[in-house]
């Protein structure tokens, strides 16, 4: 299958590019070059890149201005980054008749929806996205635009967890709840490509130890859920310096990508318990 990955510079689209390169044919496609790029343009400028790439039999578009770029960027710019250019690439898809066009979304489009006073929120994909910033309305939007592609071509849209580097001792703990490694997170993209069917969304993270009767407690109480479903855990993370959290407001449950997909994310807590990261850790 030959396939373009745009973003394929970035920390999640080259993850993703080089996955995928084991077994496909990959095009990347970025504005800035790097090992995965064949390709330095503007998704946005299809024209002036479409005869370079020729046919492709699939579209996964990564690429996309995000929050941290809120406040840098205008409202604008957002839209015409992760708007315009979904909606310029999933024409070239259908035009190309391509098989599958997998969007890399991200769970912050659920926004206010994540906001509790009372028990954590439990964060799957029945949960309703409550917008709060432009990156959140301009994600929701294109994930929109996907949906409404669907057809003869298979649509996907992956909603990411928490993935860039942080403390050690965060994204430890994010494992558990909200976060995911960026191998993961490219596995679930190659799994994406051999679904068929309608329209689908999926959020994609780190499997957690923690059930739905848990979010009461676990807002109240933290680290006594923490040991009752992960026994030890509170003391191997301390021979690490790694405090838990007093309260966690919220818990992403992948379950339905690893029922429909086959989704088994391998890198949580234990992995970075080994020093086995990816990303690396910030200092």
């Amino acid at each position: 299958m030959r396939i373009l990955v745009t973003g394929a510079a970035g920390l999640i689209g080259s993850s993703v590019a080089a996955r995928l390169a084991n077994e496909h044919d990959v095009v990347g496609l970025d504005l800035n070059p790097g090992p995965g790029v064949g390709i330095v343009a503007d998704c946005n400028e299809v024209a002036d890149w479409r005869h370079r790439i020729g046919q492709v039999d699939a579209v996964v578009h990564v690429a996309a201005l995000h929050a941290p770029h809120v406040g840098q960027c205008s409202d604008e710019e957002f839209r015409r980054a992760n708007v315009d250019a979904t909606a310029r690439l999933l024409d070239l898809a259908m035009v190309s008749k391509t098989s599958h066009f997998i969007l890399t979304s991200t769970t912050s489009l659920y926004g206010h929806a994540l906001e509790s006073y009372s028990r954590a929120t439990w964060v799957d994909e029945q949960l309703e996205p409550k917008p709060r910033d432009i990156y959140d309305l301009t994600k929701l939007e294109a994930e929109r635009l996907v949906a409404s592609a669907g057809g003869s071509m298979t649509v996907t849209s992956l909603r990411m967890s928490r993935c860039f580097p942080e403390p050690a001792n965060l994204m430890a703990w994010y494992r558990l709840y909200r976060g995911v490694d960026r191998r993961d997170v490219a596995e679930a993209h190659a799994l994406a490509l051999g679904r068929k069917g309608p329209a689908a969304t999926y959020v994609i993270s780190a499997a957690t130890p923690f059930l739905r009767e848990d979010c009461e407690p676990l807002l109240a109480d933290a680290p006594s859920v923490i040991e009752r479903r992960c026994p030890g855990l509170i003391d191997r993370m301390a021979k690490m310096g790694w405090r838990p959290p007093s309260s966690i407001d919220r818990v992403y449950d992948c379950g339905l990508a690893t029922s429909e997909l086959g989704y088994s994310p391998r890198h949580g807590v234990a992995s970075c318990l080994a020093g086995d990261w990816d990303p690396l850790p910030s200092r």
